[in-house]
């Protein structure tokens, strides 16, 4: 098994490609090893010291380290913890469906245009964050402000927030007029 690694404009967050489907749904985040129970390819990760967040995505594991810890010493543990949870036969997620992480659901008025959020966030925006091996999920829609949930290497990237204002939000607004801020939330 040979796996790829790439970076993020994270530079706390590195994106491993194990060559093979991770998830075949949706993403799942483990911001820290006491919610990573649900994944037995999340906890071999976390067993790295140094290693404070685990991101899986369709082809994709994210792992985020701690600010003192150097890749150098870290990387070829976990290379190692991925390598050896697929060579294991064990599942990514422990049950179906535990944790895919999505959209939240959005109930009362302006649902229309919360599916037209959710569809350029689904068709514009997710597959280029992808790529850096986070996530960018709707949490809400309050008088005109969307307020995402940003995961893997998005959470706490120095980019993020230029993200969210320049792109994500002028391209909101620019499909959608009642759209006029789009903030981050924490989970």
């Amino acid at each position: 098994m040979f796996i790829q690694t790439e970076s993020t404009p994270n530079p706390a967050t590195l994106k491993f490609l194990p060559g093979q489907t991770v998830l075949e749904v949706g993403t799942a985040d483990f911001p820290n090893s006491d919610s990573a129970e649900a994944s037995p390819l999340a906890q071999r990760t976390f067993a790295v010291a140094g290693v404070t967040g685990v991101f899986l995505g369709h082809d994709f594991v994210t792992v985020t380290k701690a600010e003192a810890v150097e890749w150098d010493h870290i990387k070829p543990a976990i290379l190692g913890a991925i390598m050896e949870h697929f060579q294991s036969g064990q599942p990514v997620l422990a049950k179906e469906g535990s944790a895919p992480s999505g959209h939240a659901a959005h109930e009362g008025e302006d649902g229309d245009i919360v599916e037209q959020i959710k569809e350029l966030l689904d068709t514009r925006v997710r597959p280029a964050v992808a790529q850096d091996g986070g996530d960018i999920t709707f949490h809400g829609f309050e008088r005109g402000v969307v307020y995402l949930h940003m995961q893997g290497a998005c959470a706490g990237c120095p980019s993020s927030t230029v993200t969210l204002k320049m792109g994500i939000e002028n391209l909101l607004r620019h499909y959608i007029p009642e759209v006029t801020e789009v903030r981050p939330v924490g989970v």
